[in-house]
């Protein structure tokens, strides 16, 4: 069974500049995802997806491929992850490169881990799902969340929870933004890992950390490190 495993890893970024390959602690942050794909053994190919030369000499060093410089069109805002993912299979494709399984590895997510890569892809091995992928919890229930009306008075979206309690509710999830991986097929046909049939895994908020601010960098630092400690 080939399986093959991209981190998309895009030049461009507005709020953390040079973020992929960013020092987090000692080392571009993109070399945690490179180092834990390395380390899971489970992939026949491990690649980076990039626009910007600079982000493909990190990943060389640090020991996989970049066969390719990501197109134009699939480097600007309105790219989403899956014409990033469907332009590497293609390019496999045409050199009659096929794969049963493609996973997506984001380029900051230091917390992942080999370990954690093996779980994912055993799970996809049971054959339940067309993809899997990490999940937490929402630490508040949604089901009570608040917006502003027109006036800028606060209302609740579901008014008929304002008096349950908060285990009544059902729980709620959200994706962890850090590792996919789908059946090539699955995902090829649907043109997304949230395919028709999808596991999720749950892990903690220590586990992963939506890194989007400089504020937030500083935290999963925090976080990282305390991890190294205990």
């Amino acid at each position: 069974m080939a399986k093959l495993c991209i981190i998309p890893a895009r030049g461009g970024s507005k709020r953390i500049p040079n973020k992929n390959r960013k020092d987090f602690l000692g080392k571009p942050i993109i070399a945690y995802s490179i180092q834990a794909a390395l380390e899971s053994n489970d992939f026949d190919k491990v690649i980076v997806s990039t626009d910007d030369e600079r982000i493909a000499e990190v990943a060389t060093k640090f020991g996989v491929q970049v066969p390719f410089i990501r197109s134009a069109k699939n480097s600007d805002d309105y790219a989403t992850i899956a014409d990033v993912i469907l332009e590497v299979l293609d390019f496999y494709k045409k050199q009659d490169l096929h794969f049963d399984h493609v996973a997506c590895l984001f380029a900051t997510a230091p917390f992942i881990s080999a370990k954690k890569i093996i779980e994912a892809n055993l799970k996809l091995n049971e054959g339940i799902y067309d993809s899997v992928f990490f999940i937490q919890e929402f630490s508040y229930p949604i089901f009570r969340s608040l917006k502003k009306n027109e006036d800028g008075n606060l209302e609740m979206f579901w008014p008929e929870n304002l008096n349950k309690r908060s285990q009544d509710l059902p729980k709620a999830y959200h994706d962890a933004g850090q590792y996919y991986v789908a059946k090539t097929k699955a995902f090829t046909e649907q043109g997304t890992f949230f395919t028709k049939t999808c596991g999720g895994i749950l892990i903690s908020d220590l586990e992963a950390r939506d890194i989007d601010s400089e504020t937030d960098w500083q935290i999963a630092e925090t976080i990282y490190r305390l991890q190294i400690q205990a």
